[in-house]
């Protein structure tokens, strides 16, 4: 039997709708979008790096438009979402407490996240660490800094950091707020005191099928390989599921123009067959989107190549040291280079590079201004200055321009 025809075009736009990003939002965004945001996205990655918005923010902002950034700080402070390792650093809505739990009750297979050997050697420490928070309340691995000179104590010991991670990983403490982005922890028993692991534990194998479910949603449109990266599961059993998804009508089997045989949520079914979606939004998305964070994926899907080089030699950078990819219209037509001068509030992108075959026209070059400008405002910038360009973009404001922030 001959599988339905999707083109390239509807399974990326299929991908875009699962994830939020294929048309403009309609409503100033409210504090709840939060929550209902990352709980379509199943996870959301966190990174430091502050050269522009970090990285969670601005995966929201690209999909709910402008909003304060502490409502997501809030959504964790009162429990909406927790933080664990799940495609990498995450937050994720605290309801899938079950789905993470068997992680950290196995810690040993957690890799470089958690060092046996460590936590034995430092037994003492860390147990006094545990009593130093049951009768104190929430800490901060700063909290621990070495007070002056000449004072002793068990908190004078440097490794503080390690332990509250090795912790962390291990499911005895969670973190309950974060201060200037720093982690808060707390005992895990008295932020999840109604959980009672005898009770209420998953085993590894539901536990990562109902994983694998919130990836099919979240993707949309996926491979099976795809699907096991996105909680970064190490071979999974795909094929029995998916034939057994296919079978309770939770998946469809489809034929995607140049990619061959792929899977479709049975959610987008109607849509991707009234062959009717339209993508609208264009938007600045950070290096830990979803739509990006796996580079295969976007290889595949987007012919979209991309690489992080913060971390390469500036010699060795290709594009730049923290490079923003470029939606419009559902392609991922280039990316761009930039800096958030916050004390002059001056956004500079110091180099825009489109994609291979993107064509300069007027509803590129609107998307991508109307884009950049509404990155700049949230982020209180209120000009933006250009280096880099391709030749005829932005001919009109080769420099740049001047944000109303009103």
């Amino acid at each position: 039997m001959s599988l339905p025809p999707l083109s390239l075009t509807t399974a990326r736009h299929l991908h875009l709708a699962a994830q939020g990003l294929l048309t403009t939002p309609r409503r100033r965004a409210q504090p709840a979008d939060i929550l209902a945001t990352i709980r379509r996205m199943s996870l959301l990655q966190i990174d430091t790096i502050n050269i522009v918005a970090r990285s969670p923010y601005l995966v929201l902002f690209s999909r709910l438009g402008n909003y304060p950034t502490h409502w997501l700080d809030e959504a964790l402070r009162c429990g909406e979402l927790m933080e664990y390792w799940a495609h990498e650093a995450c937050f994720l809505p605290r309801s899938d407490f079950a789905l993470v739990r068997h992680r950290m009750l196995s810690p040993d297979g957690m890799g470089w996240k958690y060092r046996r050997a460590w936590m034995q050697e430092h037994a003492a420490e860390i147990e006094a660490l545990i009593a130093h928070i049951q009768d104190n309340g929430p800490v901060r691995s700063v909290d621990f800094a070495p007070p002056q000179k000449g004072k002793s104590g068990w908190w004078e010991w440097k490794p503080h950091k390690r332990h509250l991670e090795g912790l962390f990983t291990a499911g005895q403490v969670m973190v309950v707020e974060r201060r200037n982005f720093q982690r808060v922890y707390d005992l895990t028993h008295r932020v999840m005191p109604e959980w009672d692991d005898a009770r209420d534990l998953l085993d590894q194998a539901t536990a990562e099928e109902l994983m694998l479910a919130n990836s099919a949603r979240s993707l949309g449109i996926f491979r099976p390989q795809w699907l096991a990266d996105y909680y970064r599961l190490r071979q999974p059993p795909l094929k029995p599921l998916l034939e057994r998804w296919e079978a309770e009508q939770r998946v469809v089997r489809v034929e995607v123009e140049s990619l061959g045989e792929m899977w479709l949520h049975a959610d987008l079914l109607s849509q991707a067959l009234a062959g009717k979606l339209t993508a609208t939004h264009s938007a600045v998305l950070s290096p830990f989107d979803p739509v990006v964070w796996d580079r295969r994926r976007a290889q595949e899907l987007f012919q979209f190549s991309y690489r992080l080089e913060c971390y390469t030699p500036a010699a060795k950078r290709q594009y730049g040291y923290f490079v923003l990819p470029l939606l419009h219209r559902g392609r991922l037509v280039g990316r761009m280079d930039a800096k958030m001068h916050r004390k002059s509030g001056v956004l500079e992108i110091i180099a825009l590079y489109l994609e291979e075959g993107i064509r300069i026209s007027a509803s590129l070059e609107k998307g991508l201004h109307g884009a950049i400008t509404r990155f700049g405002a949230w982020q209180g910038a209120t000009r933006v200055t250009l280096a880099r360009l391709p030749d005829g973009l932005f001919n009109g404001s080769r420099s740049g321009w001047e944000i109303d922030i009103a």
